[in-house]
């Protein structure tokens, strides 16, 4: 049985040539693993940047199946090398869990989505540094495909 897996992203991905990258990401990792994107529509522009967070993450929430273990993309997350993603998809794989990668939109995420993974899923960091959020998809599907490959003990990754 093939690995499975759910990312939500908040608004779509203007920037043609990072939603190519996202989509050729996508596209190695489900030859690899069942990966469910769903796209949450972010919040009106007119929105101050606290309510937009809010009523996206009430979105997210809303989304998430009682299945899922959510794992949000956070700077003060635990930073996992790509072998210690790989074993974590294999323990969420073999506890029958399926992660749930949530990505927030220009304006992060409410404290609300926060909570819920540190409660019940973890909070996951690709560095200390900020990423637009349309980069952050795409590092995190190469990375979700790099661990898949991993896994399967394909060559993609070299030591």
């Amino acid at each position: 049985m093939a690995a499975q897996l759910c990312c939500l992203f908040v608004g779509k991905c203007r920037e043609a040539s990072l939603r190519e990258a996202a989509d050729l990401y996508a596209l190695k990792l489900s030859r690899l693993a069942r990966c469910d994107i769903t796209l949450v529509k972010d919040a009106a522009a007119a929105l101050p940047a606290p309510e937009k967070c809010l009523r996206e993450g009430r979105d997210i929430l809303s989304r998430l199946d009682p299945r899922h273990l959510p794992v949000v993309l956070d700077e003060r997350g635990d930073n996992w090398s790509s072998r210690e993603l790989a074993a974590k998809l294999k323990g969420w794989e073999d506890a029958a869990r399926t992660p749930c990668f949530i990505v927030g939109g220009a304006f992060g995420l409410s404290e609300e989505v926060r909570e819920r993974a540190r409660s019940t899923g973890a909070l996951f960091s690709l560095g200390r540094i900020t990423l637009p959020h349309e980069l952050a998809r795409v590092v995190l599907l190469e990375q979700l495909y790099r661990a898949a490959s991993i896994n399967k003990g394909l060559p993609y990754h070299h030591d």
